[in-house]
């Protein structure tokens, strides 16, 4: 799935990173719990969180993940955004709560052939 439906399918704003939005994603975590993030850590992820600390950005970071979904409206500051430009990355926003928002992408499609 491209990055443009993921943002579509969850109606979210993009904070950075728009020139990406033809990657392809194949898989999806969402999670609050770095550590955890860090054992899940797959290529062509893009992680959805309400966390929007340094942590977030610097976990997504070592794990090679190029998008971050923020849930529930959550808005990073400025400071975060900014790095995360740097780091090439793409921030998103979106109103849904983490479990809806999973739950709209796994039914769209994203990582259902994982499991065959």
């Amino acid at each position: 799935m491209k990055l443009f439906e993921i943002k579509d399918i969850l109606g979210a704003q993009i904070l950075c990173g728009e020139d990406k939005l033809g990657d392809e994603i194949s898989l999806a975590c969402g999670c609050d719990l770095m550590s955890d993030v860090l054992r899940f850590a797959k290529e062509d992820v893009v992680l959805l969180t309400g966390l929007t600390n340094i942590h977030v950005l610097k976990t997504a970071e070592m794990a090679n993940i190029q998008c971050i979904v923020f849930v529930r409206d959550k808005t990073p500051a400025d400071e975060i955004v900014q790095e995360a430009q740097e780091l090439n990355m793409v921030i998103m926003k979106t109103k849904l709560p983490l479990y809806e928002a999973c739950g709209k992408l796994y039914k769209e499609g994203l990582g259902d052939k994982l499991y065959e």
